[in-house]
């Protein structure tokens, strides 16, 4: 390990002055018309964004939020002239292996607030403190604290793997690292396994996304070109549908027209609630009750840290971004992403065609996303969406110190 530099902890603190300022917008919010949408099949439904914003306005208290927050470690840093912060939680163990956990959209940092104690201090849990991490949570620069994302118009997923690879190696001084993430953060992930294999124990991820996924002139194409012939199985012809309906307009509206749909969201919290909203509905595995895995003081953490850091543009400016600058291999070796690979996969998200969570973990290990990847742990479960730690923390939480215990510095003499 080398001489990490002296860093100052820097708590969370929102000023009482924008928190006004929100309850100002929030009160004067107007309503769209929104006839015969009570079961969500035009979007999100006026009545139930409308008993979100009256709960965020006059009930929610961010203040409760913040102090659980700050219950952990804080810092800001400076890499390259971009302001990053990030939470972090000492590992209580014999050697416990450093693990920089990365956040997606529409994620915070606190998404990961359910696994941070659990692999931090495992004895606490029941478990066996040979399996504990030092954990660090960083913000993706531009999607909520420190603030405002500026000097970095060109951010995507690649360019913020080397931000965090400084902040491990030179601004903590670790030797060594673990990397973990899902959505946006599994493919910073996996391409700092694959740029800096040799300097990572391994990663863990969610998905399993190929580093290419953004590149090419229809990368906003969920369906990726893929036509309903009318000769597909009934059941695989409706999992194309109901896929390309969660996922289409995301991914359009973020890489052709983001920083139109800024206009609005950044000016109007109840618009931003409505966008986030929509999200956290169709990605998670709620059953049709959102709030059985969001309560609304969750969902209202997370709106607010996007609101009152403005941040809305700047994340969504990663996904334009990713395709604008593309993703371009460090190396030609195979597989691409060389670091030993662990990976949780759920059903929620199993492709057309496969519907048990054995036939998702053979689907990987034998097709082309599995061939990305130096896979040495691939699990697969019934429960649990899109925010998997968030969702099914038990899981994750195990599937990772799986896809470690043989790479643990208290168990091996790597390091």
């Amino acid at each position: 390990m080398t001489t990490p530099l002296a860093l100052e902890p820097t708590p969370i603190h929102v000023a009482d002055e924008v928190l006004d300022d929100l309850r100002t917008r929030l009160a004067l919010t107007r309503p769209p018309l929104d006839e015969d949408n009570a079961d969500w099949s035009y979007g999100v439904p006026a009545g139930y964004l409308d008993e979100l914003v009256t709960y965020w306005r006059d009930s929610y208290d961010w203040r409760k939020t913040e102090a659980a927050i700050n219950a952990y470690e804080h810092y800001q840093v400076e890499v390259g002239g971009i302001p990053v912060h990030f939470m972090r939680k000492p590992g209580r163990g014999p050697r416990p292996i450093p693990l920089i956990l990365s956040h997606g959209w529409p994620w915070t940092f606190w998404h990961w607030s359910k696994v941070i104690d659990p692999l931090a201090d495992p004895a606490a849990y029941g478990g066996d403190p040979g399996d504990a991490f030092d954990v660090i949570v960083p913000s993706l620069p531009g999607f909520g604290f420190p603030g405002p994302l500026t000097g970095f118009p060109d951010v995507n997923f690649w360019k913020v793997a080397d931000l965090w690879h400084t902040i491990m190696t030179e601004t903590l001084g670790y030797k060594k690292y673990a990397a973990g993430g899902c959505d946006i953060g599994g493919i910073i992930s996996s391409q700092l396994g694959h740029k800096y294999a040799d300097e990572l124990y391994g990663v863990h991820i969610g998905s399993g996304l190929p580093l290419d996924f953004f590149n090419g002139p229809r990368a906003w194409d969920f369906a990726r070109n893929r036509p309903l012939t009318g000769d597909e199985p009934a059941a695989v012809r409706a999992r194309i549908i109901e896929m390309d309906r969660r996922w289409a307009s995301h991914l359009a509206v973020h890489m052709l027209d983001g920083a139109t749909l800024a206009h609005g969201l950044s000016d109007s919290p109840a618009g931003l609630l409505a966008w986030l909203l929509k999200r956290w509905t169709a990605w998670s595995d709620n059953g049709g009750d959102l709030e059985s895995v969001f309560t609304k003081d969750d969902l209202l953490a997370h709106a607010t840290i996007y609101w009152v850091n403005n941040s809305i543009a700047t994340s969504m400016r990663y996904y334009a971004n990713a395709n604008r600058y593309p993703w371009v291999p460090a190396h030609d070796r195979t597989p691409v992403v060389q670091a030993p690979v662990g990976l949780t996969l759920v059903t929620y998200e199993n492709p057309p065609g496969i519907t048990t969570a054995d036939e998702r973990i053979r689907a990987f290990e034998s097709g082309p996303q599995g061939a990305w990847f130096n896979h040495v742990n691939v699990n697969a479960h019934e429960h649990g969406g899109h925010f998997i730690p968030w969702e099914n923390p038990d899981a994750w939480v195990s599937d990772l110190r799986r896809t470690f215990r043989d790479r643990s510095p208290s168990r091996c003499q790597t390091s």
